[in-house]
């Protein structure tokens, strides 16, 4: 019963959101023109109709496939120099303005550099893509190893820990928190470096999201049923990933609320 009224807790604040979201969408859509703004259900019937020709699950599928492939790419190089950097003072000194600069410029900002560089291709939308979110993931990282209190550190030491069994003892649990709230904000960064990559680069081949927003311009509808499909993913993996893993390490620890 419990577990039901944690549930309810959180998904019922989000039903009453969208609800009042569509209730003041119907309203809207009665006094402006609906070629400017359709209704919710004329948004959802092109929403079944892009289901039933399969046109929104065969972006979906390519969007989330170039989307896998970035991040983990993202992770990989980004845990890695952001470790190296906390290991080693110089370089952190050296590197870390550089890492930062990337990730204050726009990813979009990329985009022209990766067009020459790789052509109007899927290369290119996958660099955008990378480029936006591996920054995150490296200061992430830097950051979460550099705030682990040096009390852990000389406790682990004095227990016996050296070395490797230091770090997967200590070290790495205790930056675990931080990290873990870089990967959800770099994923952001990269959901969104992916749909501007895809809606501007129109070269590609194969369908995505982004494409399917540039070729539904005329079409209001499923042009909103496109960003609808956008933000129930974007919201999905942030809520059933990101959120359910932060709240299984905050339990292991014992900061969850009881009751």
């Amino acid at each position: 019963m419990s577990r039901a009224r944690s549930i309810g807790r959180e998904i019922g604040p989000i039903l009453a959101g969208i609800g009042g979201l569509l209730v003041i969408w119907a309203v809207l859509a009665t006094v402006v023109d609906p070629a400017s703004l359709p209704s919710p259900l004329a948004v959802w019937r092109a929403f079944v109709e892009g289901m039933r020709d399969g046109t929104i699950p065969e972006a979906a599928a390519k969007t989330l496939i170039r989307l896998a492939f970035s991040f983990v790419v993202a992770i990989a190089l980004g845990t890695a120099i952001g470790f190296g950097l906390a290991l080693h003072d110089f370089a952190r000194r050296s590197i870390r303005p550089l890492i930062v600069a990337l990730q204050i410029a726009p990813p979009i900002a990329w985009l022209p550099l990766a067009v020459v560089w790789f052509g109007l291709s899927e290369r290119a939308v996958v660099f955008v893509a990378i480029v936006g979110a591996f920054p995150s993931v490296t200061l992430a990282t830097l950051s979460a190893f550099r705030q682990v209190p040096p009390l852990l550190r000389r406790a682990g030491l004095t227990l016996g820990a050296r070395g490797w069994e230091l770090y997967r003892s200590v070290i790495f649990p205790a930056a675990l928190p931080g990290y873990v709230a870089g990967l959800q904000q770099a994923w952001g960064f990269a959901w969104k470096s992916l749909m501007a990559g895809e809606l501007i680069v129109r070269g590609v081949q194969a369908t995505g999201l982004g494409q399917l927003l540039a070729q539904n311009q005329q079409d209001v509808p499923a042009l909103l049923a496109a960003v609808a499909v956008i933000v129930a993913i974007g919201t999905a993996v942030d809520y059933l990933l990101f959120n359910q893993l932060d709240r299984r390490i905050r339990a292991r620890r014992g900061l969850l609320p009881q009751g």
